[in-house]
């Protein structure tokens, strides 16, 4: 899975970066990646433990506290 440089180099700069390196773009995105599968595994559990094969919104949600 890959993200896209754009919508990453745009969430920096709404961070208050004037300026954003390649590398941090990169950085980033791998970080956003990971924690995106982390976050999603947790709510697939959850689905799981609800006896549900589709994950929901709430989910997402639990996983993310």
């Amino acid at each position: 899975m890959e993200l896209p440089n754009a919508p990453i180099e745009r969430i920096i700069r709404k961070a208050g970066a004037e300026r954003v390196s390649e590398t941090a773009v990169e950085e980033l995105r791998y970080a956003l990646e990971d924690l995106g599968s982390e976050i999603s595994a947790d709510a697939s559990h959850m689905a799981d433990h609800a006896e549900r094969n589709t994950l929901k919104k709430e989910d997402i949600e639990m996983a993310t506290r």
